[in-house]
């Protein structure tokens, strides 16, 4: 078994230009609670850009790994042990060294995979026990690649997946060619936020009592957070889930909009590991496929990908195949 392995680093924080190939990367001995992991399929998020860039101050270990969504196999555990064995295939989780229970905070997600601990675009990895959960057995690496960061924020905003739960969706999309393929996946009604300004208005309306939405997922922050308030009924919920853009016009809601609004407004990062493995239960049961972008890159092709979806070019989650 090799003691090395392929991987990109961040040398620095100037954007996807400080990416670097390492054809050796050693691999530390394991620990009582390490697995080593034979990494099959990654994929991205917008915080491996903004890690990249060096956005919202956020701060690397030096030479980091970058990435914190993976699927792989199981090769060899520690001496502690037991809740892997050798094949097992695995999902990666973000934080490490956290109860299972325990919610994660901005503190946790900084010190976790891909920022200070060696992340998940690599061939290779030894993680601590506590970073893994066994992946659902109807899912490809692929598909098991994207559930680290969305598929589990989802799930805890939405306590299981809407479609599966039977409620009605209302997806919100910048194009013509996004909102077809939101449409082949159910969605019942879809908006082009870049041509309906105020579709806040416009999702409540669509509301099955017109009332509006029970729960909204909102993944924009500031930038989409006043029409999520417009979309949301009495006894509502906006679960916030993301940091993607900045208010229009410098309208900035306040927490006194929970009382205009009536509604809860919940702040989430991503879900413990009991969710995680409550989830992956649920998806291998009801056999539920996550959507994977119709382009996936190969492990030479990080930059590439950083840039692919830099420009939003995606459609769901990106992935880059390392097996």
């Amino acid at each position: 078994m090799s003691s090395s392995c392929k991987a990109w680093i961040l040398s620095g924080q100037e954007g996807p230009k400080s990416l670097e190939f390492v054809e050796n990367q050693e691999l530390p001995p394991l620990g009582d609670h390490d697995v080593r992991v034979r990494i099959h399929a990654a994929s991205l998020n917008h915080r491996d850009i903004a890690i990249a860039k060096g956005a919202y101050n956020l701060t690397i270990e030096p030479n980091v790994v970058p990435g914190s969504d993976a699927a792989g196999v199981v090769e060899d555990i520690g001496s502690s042990v037991d809740g892997f064995q050798p094949g097992d295939r695995v999902c990666t989780h973000l934080t490490s060294h956290m109860l299972d229970d325990a919610p994660a905070t901005f503190a946790d997600i900084g010190a976790g995979l891909g920022q200070r601990i060696h992340g998940t675009l690599r061939t290779h990895g030894v993680f601590h026990d506590t970073s893994l959960v066994k992946m659902p057995g109807n899912l490809t690496f692929d598909e098991a690649a994207t559930l680290t960061c969305s598929g589990l924020t989802a799930w805890n905003g939405l306590f299981g997946f809407s479609l599966a739960a039977d409620a009605t969706v209302i997806a919100t999309t910048s194009s013509d060619e996004k909102a077809a393929k939101l449409r082949s996946l159910g969605a019942h009604h879809i908006i082009n936020y870049k041509a309906t300004l105020n579709w806040g208005e416009v999702a409540k309306g669509l509301s099955p009592d017109g009332k509006g939405v029970h729960t909204v997922i909102d993944v924009g922050g500031l930038s989409t957070l006043r029409q999520s308030l417009h979309a949301v009924r009495p006894e509502g919920m906006i679960a916030l889930t993301g940091l993607l853009g900045q208010a229009p016009d410098g309208d900035v809601p306040n927490i006194m909009d929970g009382l205009v609004h009536l509604c809860t407004i919940r702040g989430l990062l991503l879900g413990t590991r009991t969710q995680f493995a409550a989830m992956n239960q649920f998806i291998e049961k009801e056999n539920i496929k996550p959507v994977v972008d119709d382009r996936p890159f190969g492990l030479e092709e990080v930059k590439e990908a950083f840039e692919y979806l830099s420009q939003q070019r995606h459609f769901s989650k990106v992935v880059t195949r390392t097996a």
